[in-house]
Formats: C-alpha cells, structure tokens, sequence
C-alpha cells in the first residue's frame, strides 16, 4: 500500500554479529602537507631564524640574477672569440722559427735544428691508432664534451688536493681543446717586440692561474663553436710540441722513426702519444727504455677503452717502438753545430724558413772516431779522469767528414774543442818549418848541427833552447831532425830560411791566428785549433795547396731545387812546389815508421804525421794522414792542467792510430805521395849542408845557396 512505509532492512556487509551501525562521528580533513612545526616561543631563536631566511632569499634573489649574468658575458665572450677565430689552416704551423735538416754526403739525414715541423697532417689522414693513442691518453671524452670537462676537472682538483699540491697544481683535468687553446696563446701571437724569446713567450702562455683558466675555458668553448672536433684534434696534432725540437705528430714521426704519422704502428703511436705529458723527458732520444716504459701505460689505457684488444696490446709490448737509425745514432752533434756556425744566420740559426744542408758529413767515419776515443778513455785511461780529447777527419781537399769535440758525443751546443780551442801547437807546428826549406830547394837529406845554440832577442834578452831529451846529435839530417822531433835543428832552420818565410807558409796553409815572432815559432809556442791544423796537413797531402776546411756543400730552402748557397772552402792557391810537399810527407812517413809517432803506424799501410807536445805537456797533439784521409787529435784539459806522463807521441798517437784503423777498414792500401830520396846519406857540398842541386850557373842561386849553407853549418 502505499501509505505504508517499506520494511527495514539490514546492510549488505555486516555479519549478522554485527553491531548495529552508530552515528559517525564528523572528522576534520586533514591537509597534505606536512604539519608546521610549532613555532619557538623563544624571541631569541624566532629573531635569527627569520632573519637567515631573509638572507637566503637575498643571496637566491641576487645569485641568480649575478649568474643569469656572467651566462649572457660567457656566452657574447664565446660567440665574440668564435667570430674572430680564423681559418684552422692558419693555425698548423705558427712557428716563428724555421728549421735545419741536416744532410750526410750521401744526402741522408742525420741531425736536424730548430723547431721541426714535418707538414700538415689532419686528424682524418693520420694512423687510426695514433689518434685513438692521444685520445686515451689525453681527453677520453673528447668527442662528448663541450669543450670544457667539469667532471675532468672536479677528479684533478681532488687528486692535486690529495697529493698536498694546490687544486691548480700538478693535474689540470684540461680537455683536448682547452690544451689547444693554450698551444694558440688564447689567441695572442707571438710579437718579438714584447717577448726577449720565442721560448719566454711560449713558457707565459704555459702559466696556470684562475684567471687564465676561467679565460682558457671561454676560448676552448669558443673553438667547440666554430669548429668541428676533427678540426680542433688537427690543430692539436700539428702544433704539440714532443720532444727534440719536432712541433707535431708528423715531425716527431719522421723525427724518432723515420715515417710518416700515417704509417706508425701501435708501439710507436702510444710512445709518441706518451710524450704530450713531459716532452723532453720521455723524449726516447734522451732515454729509450723510459719512452717504452711510458708507451706500456698508454697500451694499457688504450686496451682498458677498447682502442686495443688484448692480443693487439700484448703484441705492441712485446714489440716495443725503437728508434730509426738516424735518430738512434744522434750523429754530428758537433759537426751539425760547427756547420750551423759556418752558414749566414738567417738561413741557419735564426732562420725563419725551413732550410736543407747537404754535408760533407761521413757517419760511419763519425762512428770510427768516437768508438776509437771511448776505446782509448776506457781502457788506457785511469777512471775519473777530467783529460777531454777532440778529433778531425777530413779528405785531402778540406771536406770534414767527422768531428768529435769532446769526450761527450752525444751533445748540441756543447763547446767544440775542434774547432773552438786555441791551443799551443808544440812540435805539430815543425813541418811548416821543413816545408819553407824544401820550398827553397832543400832535400831532406840536407844536414843541419843538432849543438847548443843561443839567440839574443830583443826585448828578452838571450834564449837558449834544448831538446827533449836534452841530449844533442851533432850534424843530422832535415829527415832524422823530424823524425826524433828535435827542437835546436828546427830552429836553426827556420832561423836560416827567415821566420817571416815560416809564418808566411804556416799562414797560407791556413794557420789564422797570431803567429810569435821569436825564434820560439818553430817549436809551436802559437795557439791554433785543431780545425786548422788538421787543415794545413791537409796542405801537405794534396801537394802543398792551400786548404780551407769546409762542411756544407749547399744549402737550400725546403722544396725548392735550386741551392741559395753553394760550397765554401776547398783546395786554394799552392803554397809551395809540389816537390817540396812530396818530400815532406816522406819526412813525416818516416816520423811514423821510425821516429816519435810508431805507436799510430799502421799494418800493411802507409802513413804520416808528426807529434806535439807543449810546454808542461798542457797540450799533446798527433796529426797525421794516409792518402786517403787526414786525421787531427788533440788531448788535454780544458783549464790547462799539465797531462801526466803524456806526450803527443803516446795517447794522442793511439787514439790516431785506433780512428785511422776504423777509417780506413775496407779500402784498399794506397800509398803516400811522397818522393823518397834516392840517397840516405848526405852529399857533401863545399863548406856546406847537402843542400840544392849545385850544378846551376845562376849567380842569385849561388848566393842564396851560399848564405843558406852557412846559416845551417858546417859539417
């Protein structure tokens, strides 16, 4: 019915033990955030805290307004610097400097100068392993950053801390492109007017502070902007600098291994790779086994980032890189820096181009004078010893084939005793005196008297000279006077033929320095250097020309055919007949064969030469030649120190005899030029020495003849 009202029924969830439902009580909606804390009722507390919050809503106000900032600076100074980088072209190769390559006689190179630089390369044309090499080792995020890697440095700051440096010391977490920002200067070339040196100006450019890495990081990112990876790794290619003066892969290359950067191998790129960290230390010229040692570690990195497998890897270090023969040899350091002295100085030392020179360099020659100086130093020499040496070997017409300047070999810019040491010459300086009188027609079977002699000279008062061994000989002939190295027989020869004819001869023969004037001229009290001495006795062997040692044959500008400068020295005018010098070099045979220089003789080949001896032994000199080459030695002690117990017929004439045994090794015997007289035993002649043929009616002749007779003696 409808007026009824429905039956009450339960609700539909409740068990039938269930109570039934009471009013719910109203509950209070609870909000979703967390509950405030109760605020302090402390004033104190309440005070401070309201106002470090006010503080920090400051600073977060400020701070970000201050970085939106320094962003927009950041970004117009990048977008600025990106806008006025110029073409990476122009960018390879900055040197201010050029460089030298130095070339054997067989056009080999041997020895470089200067800042090498070995072309352009890029990082597309380069050996895949060698650019994988410099990634692993440098900036393994190359290719993912920005140009600047604050994780890098975050870990380099954390390591210099670690280590007790300052966080901008040792490690510099810099990325590949921040390392080239630094190679461009941030963009200041190099001005000669502002910088005392290329390398004061390069070692600026190296300075670590904040401000220098904060800009470092804005030019970096500005390359990241205008160019593409591969054409900022190529730039860093090209413009690292690795060691003996190579600037780029290319020329450290050519430099250690002698090929190109697009032919190295794993071994040798990870050694090359190696070398970005500390140049002139793992420089494998300077020491190979650290340079291999260092080349391992970047196998290691370029296997832990998958660049290498493992068989790859095991077999780079078991082959590790090893130096061409050239680079291995270091050759010519002191005949490369005596030739760079010898060429005008913008196209040599101070040369802005790149420059060829092609020498009259021999290394096999260079390795017999050096392996005989250090055979002699090690096994007749006691340990310790400060004695230095210096030997010459050159051809007949002046061309230098080597020099050794001193007992260290292996050197660039060292003082060169061959060519830089004046020394008193001694007994050495004889034959110019023999060669005065047999350019006046004396033979060497003339006789001169080997007794006490005393001279008055002006301004010294009386000189009175002895021999060696302080004994005399009576009457010998011009032969045995110079075979025995007798003082008084010299001087009275150059005292008969005229000292002004003596230094007159000496002189064209290419001595250069002041000669004495004394009667003392003819035992050698004048300085010379070994270059010119081995020089004059090159005279002698080419028949008595005057000779003007040399080392470059030409020199020319890279690329170019056509030399700027061509050979400078050689044989020049005669000096005497060549008679005379046939006849000297048959004196100084018998100086070998029979006299003061036997321990240089040679087996089954002939030779000549002369020893020397200075006052107090200071110097000890044995110069000499076959017909094939000329060899000086000098030994001494670069302050003066008298030699013990050394004469120049002793050491000198071993290490001469051990060089010219190296030399000469494989060529055949050729004998001297020389004329032997046809009588031992002197002539007589009327009231006179065996002097010129006496058969001439030329009245002159018969004067010159009569006053020469006399001044020598009597028989």
């Amino acid at each position: 019915m409808s007026g009824k009202k429905p039956p009450l029924v339960a609700d539909r969830g409740y068990s039938k033990s269930a109570k039934p439902a009471q009013k719910p009580v109203k509950k209070q909606k609870r909000s979703r955030a967390a509950p405030k804390r109760r605020a302090s009722r402390n004033p104190l507390v309440r005070l401070f805290s309201g106002l470090f919050g006010w503080i920090a809503r400051l600073v977060w106000r400020i701070g970000w307004r201050i970085g939106a900032f320094v962003a927009i600076l950041v970004g117009l100074a990048v977008i600025y610097f990106a806008a006025t980088l110029p073409p990476v072209t122009d960018l390879l190769d900055a040197r201010t400097r050029g460089s030298v390559t130095l070339l054997d006689r067989d056009g080999q190179v041997f020895a470089w100068r200067g800042d090498q630089f070995g072309g352009q390369i890029s990082a597309t044309t380069i050996a895949p392993v060698l650019k994988n090499a410099v990634i692993a080792t440098e900036d393994k995020r190359f290719y993912r950053h920005f140009g600047v890697s604050p994780r890098g440095v975050a870990g380099a700051i954390a390591i210099n801390l670690r280590e007790g440096r300052g966080p901008l010391s040792g490690n510099g977490g810099s990325t590949i492109t921040q390392q080239t920002a630094k190679l461009l200067c941030l963009g200041n070339p190099y001005d000669p007017k502002q910088w005392k040196s290329e390398a004061d100006y390069e070692s600026d450019c190296r300075r670590t502070t904040l401000v220098r890495k904060v800009k470092e990081a804005v030019y970096a990112m500005a390359m990241e902007l205008r160019y593409s990876k591969d054409d900022i790794l190529t730039i860093y290619l090209n413009r690292a600098y690795l060691g003996a003066g190579a600037r780029g892969f290319e020329a450290a290359a050519q430099r250690y291994f002698g090929k190109s950067a697009n032919q190295v191998n794993a071994a040798e790129s990870a050694m090359l790779a190696g070398l970005l960290k500390a140049p002139s230390t793992y420089a494998p010229t300077a020491n190979l086994q650290r340079a291999q040692d260092r080349a391992n570690l970047i196998i290691g990195l370029m296997q832990d980032q998958r660049y290498l497998t493992r068989e790859q890897a095991d077999a780079a270090r078991a082959n590790p890189a090893q130096l061409s023969e050239a680079a291995a040899a270091r050759a010519g350091g002191y005949f490369a820096d005596w030739v760079m002295e010898s060429g005008p100085s913008f196209l040599t030392r101070d040369t802005t181009e790149d420059v060829i020179i092609h020498s009259t360099f021999d290394p096999r020659l260079q390795r017999s004078a050096e392996e005989a100086l250090k055979y002699v130093f090690d096994t007749k020499i006691k340990d310790g010893s400060k004695a230095q040496a210096a030997i010459i070997v050159m051809s007949s017409d002046g061309a230098v084939r080597a020099m050794v300047g001193g007992r260290a070999t292996n050197v660039s810019g060292a003082f060169n005793r061959a060519t830089q040491a004046l020394r008193q010459t001694g007994s050495a300086f004889k034959p110019f005196v023999y060669a005065a009188a047999l350019d006046l027609g004396f033979t060497p079977n003339a006789t001169v008297v080997d007794e006490p002699i005393t001279i008055n000279v002006p301004g010294s008062g009386p000189y009175t000279p002895s021999n060696y061994d302080h004994q005399f000989r009576g009457r010998v002939t011009l032969t045995q006077a110079l075979t025995h190295s007798l003082n008084i027989p010299a001087i009275r020869v150059s005292e008969s033929v005229g000292r002004e004819n003596v230094r007159k001869i000496a002189a064209e023969f290419g001595l250069n320095s002041d000669l004495a004037a004394g009667p003392a001229l003819a035992l050698g009290a004048s300085e010379s250097t070994l270059l010119e001495m081995t020089g004059a006795y090159a005279g002698i062997l080419n028949g008595g020309r005057t000779v003007k040692p040399y080392g470059l044959i030409d020199l020319r500008l890279q690329g170019e055919d056509t030399p700027m400068i061509g050979q400078e020295g050689g044989m020049g005018e005669r000096v005497i007949s060549e008679g005379a010098a046939r006849s000297l070099t048959y004196m100084m045979y018998n100086v070998i064969e029979n006299g003061t220089g036997q321990r240089a003789r040679l087996q089954g080949r002939q030779a000549a030469g002369k020893t020397g001896t200075t006052s107090a032994a200071r110097d000890a000199w044995f110069i000499g030649f076959t017909a094939d080459y000329v060899t000086g030695v000098w030994m001494g002690y670069d302050d003066n120190t008298p030699l013990s117990g050394t004469t120049g017929g002793g050491l000198p004439a071993e290490i001469w005899h051990e060089v010219m045994t190296r030399v000469q090794d494989g060529l055949p015997a050729t004998p001297l030029p020389m004329d032997i007289p046809t009588a031992v035993a002197p002539q007589q002649a009327p009231n006179s020495t065996t002097g010129p043929a006496q058969g001439g009616s030329d009245p002159v002749e018969r004067v010159l003849r009569d006053v020469l007779n006399n001044l020598f003696g009597k028989r």
